[in-house]
């Protein structure tokens, strides 16, 4: 007999948060997320992650891959972990910025190296900004599961909006 799972998924409305970040440097911002002075986005809760560590040009997420995140084939999809690698990086991107200064990610390239499972348990993704120029920013990731094994590389480019 098959036995169904359920998760329930509660968030906050992200309309508050995303004003407090327009109106804030990218690194006050990012700082206030993590220090639960306003909401998570919604697509953290989700997926079932968090940015935990914020500093200029530099920023962690981390991960906590489930049977939720599995795909047909019995292993965590690879969007799970591409939504880490997306999140750290323009993340590390947006530390950099002043505030009303907007970005968007124009593309992300991930090598896989390692599979993940729900065994795996929580995976880090650091990622460092490389370039923030006028209108266009890079950034790189790494990440890694809790014993350190390298599980994946990335790069990300953003475009920068300057008023």
């Amino acid at each position: 007999m098959q036995v169904t799972r359920e998760r329930l998924v509660r968030w906050e409305d992200p309309h508050p948060t995303a004003g407090v970040l327009r109106q804030s440097s990218g690194l006050e911002g990012l700082r206030a997320i993590v220090e639960g002075r306003i909401p998570r986005p919604p697509i953290s809760v989700l997926i079932n992650f968090a940015v935990t560590e914020v500093e200029e040009g530099r920023v962690v997420v981390e991960g906590y891959p489930g049977e939720e995140h599995y795909n047909p084939i019995g292993s965590v999809h690879g969007g799970f972990a591409l939504t880490l690698f997306d999140t750290a990086m323009s993340c590390a991107i947006h530390s950099l910025l002043p505030a009303g200064v907007a970005y968007t990610t124009t593309d992300v390239q991930v090598r896989f190296i390692r599979g993940l499972n729900k065994d795996t348990g929580p995976v880090r993704c650091e990622a460092t900004a490389l370039h923030v120029g006028r209108s266009t920013a890079v950034a790189e990731g790494k990440l890694r599961d809790g014993e350190g094994r390298l599980l994946g590389v990335g790069t990300t480019a953003c475009a920068v909006f300057r008023s």
